[in-house]
């Protein structure tokens, strides 16, 4: 599918871009373009990397312009610039709105202007039902994608939602570590809390997968097994034979117990495609008197798809999967 072709992924250098690399880059692809706007990360990966099929490109998805140079000549695009962490997003909800809703607003009507074929955009579990400033973002960004759906002609814009990338910049694998490591108690924020749990090659398999299966206008999303914080604390303490302290310290700052990966009301309509759900755009028109002479009575029949209720990670399970990963030593 990459055969000869030009990518571009956004926010290249995150954890994302870094496993995409670690894909493509002994492929016949042609190219991949690096945008982002850190200077100091794309020095350390044009260093490392050394390969001339990676291109790095200055930018901001926030500046239109700055993304019309970086696309010209593009045949696909990874969207995966965010800001992603919640307490900084909950204190600068206008900088999460500025980057996750106008950013792709920016990426996807440049996108359609210079014909790239496709646009993958990477959303969370946290867009659905949100109750923080980056969900809110989040779910907006998904709106806009599909909304541009309907008008993209040629380019076709794609969504895909992944819950907990494990090990990834900022998630809280890499805090219990450090915690073990330097002998201090491991916090926990409620032991009974629960997330999907996703490695970063579940993510890349997530947006080939939508790449290759998905149109104009759907939102892909993977069954992910899920585990408690407090099971996921035991584990690693066990891996690494550690007797310190679990403390619990409280639920953070618009964190929920559980997180989502589809509403009910998305349940109702999604394909099941044995390891991946399908949301189909709604393809209603502005014509608003559909929405009150047509609807659905069995949305109460349904549970939405979330952490707690998919399938549970046993102990041994957890281990492997941690082990898996590559970061546990």
């Amino acid at each position: 599918m990459f055969k000869d072709k030009v990518l571009l992924i956004t926010g290249g250098t995150g954890s994302f871009g870094n496993a995409v690399l670690n894909r493509f880059l002994n492929t016949n692809i042609k190219e991949i373009r690096i945008f982002s706007r850190d200077e100091k990360k794309q020095h350390d990966m044009r260093m490392e990397l050394n390969n001339p099929k990676i291109k790095f490109y200055i930018g901001d998805v926030r500046d239109y312009h700055s993304l019309q140079s970086a696309i010209e000549g593009v045949d696909y695009i990874f969207h995966a610039a965010a800001l992603k962490q919640v307490p900084s997003c909950e204190f600068y909800p206008i900088e999460a709105y500025k980057t996750n809703v106008l950013g792709t607003e920016n990426v996807l009507n440049a996108a359609i202007f210079q014909q790239v074929k496709k646009v993958i955009c990477l959303s969370t579990d946290k867009a659905v039902y949100p109750i923080n400033a980056m969900g809110i973002s989040k779910a907006m960004m998904e709106k806009v994608m599909v909304a541009k759906s309907r008008t993209s002609n040629n380019t076709k814009l794609i969504g895909t939602r992944y819950g907990n990338v494990m090990a990834s910049r900022g998630s809280v694998i890499p805090l219990f570590l450090e915690q073990i490591q330097n002998g201090n108690p491991i916090t926990v924020t409620d032991p009974e809390m629960t997330r999907f749990m996703m490695t970063l090659d579940d993510a890349v398999e997530l947006v080939l997968y939508a790449f290759e299966h998905g149109n104009s206008g759907d939102i892909f999303v993977q069954k992910s097994p899920a585990s408690t914080i407090g099971e996921l604390a035991f584990a690693m303490k066990k891996i690494y034979n550690s007797s310190i302290e679990i403390k619990v310290i409280g639920t953070r700052h618009s964190e929920k117990l559980y997180e989502t990966l589809l509403a009910r009301e998305e349940v109702l309509c999604a394909e099941d495609l044995g390891e991946y759900f399908r949301v189909a755009a709604d393809n209603r028109d502005l014509n608003y008197n559909k929405y009150f002479t047509e609807g659905s009575k069995s949305i109460a029949e349904v549970e939405d798809y979330n952490s707690h209720n998919t399938n549970r990670l046993t102990e041994v399970q957890l281990i492997a999967l941690l082990n898996k990963i590559g970061y546990i030593k």
